[in-house]
């Protein structure tokens, strides 16, 4: 599904529901440009053992990248599990992102484009004017304190800057003393008519000054004259002019007020998407106001905010698991985006992102941590490998059917995270199923990837050959335009599918292509309201629990190829 800034604020209580309800969420990120400093680093024999760099020059590369460009696009998957239906059902969500903040905010942000990772985004049909015309809002939580504090400083005018009068300048000071005798007049009038004093320049409002107004450096004046030797009077700057009024501290507490409501309801917008990265943490949500999104008035309203403050309270405090494909570079400019400047230790950015989400799982570390020989694969092989997998059983959304039929759309985040998540529920299972919980790199000759135990998991992908699976999926789309054979029987069944859509195409006149199963007659199908039975929730049909051993050696680690670790691991997995 694709979400667009018009639409983002009306859907925000449904993308919060998807989050509260998944059991995990799978991420991807888009940028506008990445590092390329690592390739010219020079390379000391001592410190770059093999031409390998470390973990923390690496991260400094990363950090610098990530601190001048955008993310310009992000996909995220909200996965949750159907029990009495035995599947699993995924959400995919795409967001473009708009680099720049709405007009009507005080903070700046410098936007750079990076040519290569540009030319790469729009191979892949990624349009730049769609995150500008159409692209969601967000603030990181670093911009908001400084918009919070400019806010600040522009409402308290007894903060303002003091300006002293040079003895020379003799137009200001003719300007002051005018000034002053105005005010002083209009204080001294026998009624309480006019309210208000404009301050204008001579002749303000008559030929041929009808477009002139104060300058700033008479505006300041003004503003600094009434504030210091009037106190019980206020000024508001207008078109060309400083209209002076008594002081009513009952109105201007009304202002005020309204004021900031104005900027509150300003900020939660422009926060935007950082709402979902706060809700996926158990960050603090409670500047949303309900009301903004729910009807005007009756029960419908009140059953709105009910509900969304349900969701609400199921979010705070509670983190999602985290998962994500090559996810260490993802994870700084999550960190750059939508939180703020990146400390300058690997270490402590491993801590701080530990905190945030104490269970994270990086599908590239998962597939290739008992089999370096698949270290080469992309997401979209992995994903192509594991397609014909019969278990679990996945299936997308009603309201999520854009990649119902796998499409061109390859470095799409949405469809990536959509990829990425597939991949986790797929090769856990297999993982799991083979009984292979491995801590050590043992020799390839050793493992047997992907291997279930004889008799089990028949229907799940046996990777032994693994040179035969690279072969196929090295070929071109031209060449093969199927998934790679499992070498197993050839004859397809409904399992053998991404979800039961991309089983259209094939299907014959005797095949419902709702139930994917043969037709029958109307009288014959059972009632909607019957009870489906309880699926086998064994071994090999389900994700390892959170709980489990499993997660202790595959979680909370993330593959960083090309430096000397190798893994950045994040801490020990929670249970």
């Amino acid at each position: 599904m694709d979400v667009t800034g018009q639409d983002f604020h009306r859907l925000l209580p449904s993308l919060l529901e998807s989050i509260a309800d998944a059991q995990f969420v799978a991420i991807d990120l888009e940028f506008s440009g990445i590092s390329n400093q690592q390739k010219s680093r020079p390379r000391a024999p001592k410190q770059y053992a093999g031409g390998k760099t470390s973990l923390q020059d690496r991260y400094d590369d990363e950090r610098s990248a990530a601190e001048k460009y955008q993310v310009l696009q992000i996909g995220i998957t909200c996965v949750g599990e159907s029990l009495n239906r035995g599947l699993y059902v995924l959400r995919p969500y795409n967001f473009n992102l708009n680099p720049f903040p709405n007009e009507k905010m005080n903070i700046q942000r410098d936007v750079t484009l990076q040519g290569r990772a540009m030319q790469f985004l729009y191979r892949h049909n990624f349009c730049l004017e769609d995150s500008l015309s159409s692209g969601v809002y967000y603030l990181s939580r670093a911009e908001e304190a400084e918009e919070r504090q400019i806010e600040a400083q522009l409402r308290d005018k007894n903060e303002g800057p003091s300006v002293q009068l040079e003895a020379d300048d003799t137009v200001s000071w003719e300007f002051m003393h005018r000034v002053q005798h105005e005010v002083m007049t209009w204080k001294r009038r026998p009624t309480k008519t006019p309210e208000f004093l404009n301050i204008a320049p001579i002749g303000h409002g008559l030929p041929p000054y009808l477009d002139r107004g104060l300058n700033s450096f008479q505006r300041l004046l003004v503003h600094q004259y009434v504030r210091t030797e009037h106190p019980d009077l206020i000024t508001t700057s207008r078109q060309g002019f400083i209209q002076i009024t008594a002081r009513d501290q009952r109105q201007q507490d009304a202002e005020k007020q309204y004021r900031t409501k104005i900027f509150e309801e300003r900020v939660a917008r422009q926060v935007g998407l950082r709402w979902l990265i706060e809700a996926m943490h158990g960050g603090d949500l409670s500047a949303i106001d309900p009301a903004s999104f729910a009807p005007a008035n009756g029960t419908k309203k009140d059953a709105v905010i009910s509900k969304f403050d349900d969701v609400r309270n199921q979010l705070q405090g509670h983190s999602t698991v985290l998962v994500g494909h090559n996810l260490f570079l993802d994870l700084i400019y999550l960190y750059a985006c939508f939180f703020g400047h990146l400390p300058d230790r690997v270490e402590d950015f491993q801590r701080i992102i530990h905190d945030l989400f104490p269970r994270i799982i990086d599908t590239k570390y998962l597939a290739t941590h008992d089999n370096p020989g698949m270290a080469a694969l992309n997401l979209e092989q992995l994903d192509r490998m594991l397609h014909p997998q019969a278990q679990p059983v996945i299936e997308l959304h009603p309201g999520h059917t854009k990649y119902a039929v796998d499409s061109d759309s390859t470095h799409e985040a949405g469809f990536d995270s959509f990829m990425t998540a597939r991949l986790l529920l797929r090769s856990s299972v297999s993982i799991e199923a083979s009984g292979k919980y491995i801590d050590e790199l043992p020799s390839p000759v050793e493992v047997a990837f992907f291997t279930p135990p004889e008799g089990e998991g028949d229907d799940l992908i046996d990777f032994k050959d693994a040179s035969a699976q690279l072969e196929v999926i090295g070929r071109t789309s031209s060449e093969s335009s199927s998934p790679p054979s499992s070498g197993v029987a050839t004859t397809r069944t409904t399992f053998s599918y991404v979800t039961k859509f991309d089983l259209l195409g094939d299907l014959s006149d005797e095949v419902d292509p709702f139930t994917l199963r043969p037709r029958i007659p109307s009288a014959q199908v059972k009632s909607k309201t019957e009870p489906e039975p309880e699926t086998d929730n064994e071994t090999g049909r389900r994700l390892p629990a959170w709980e489990s051993d499993f997660w202790k050696v595959y979680g909370n680690k993330l593959q960083v190829n090309g430096t000397m670790e190798g893994v950045c691991d994040l801490g020990s997995w929670p249970q």
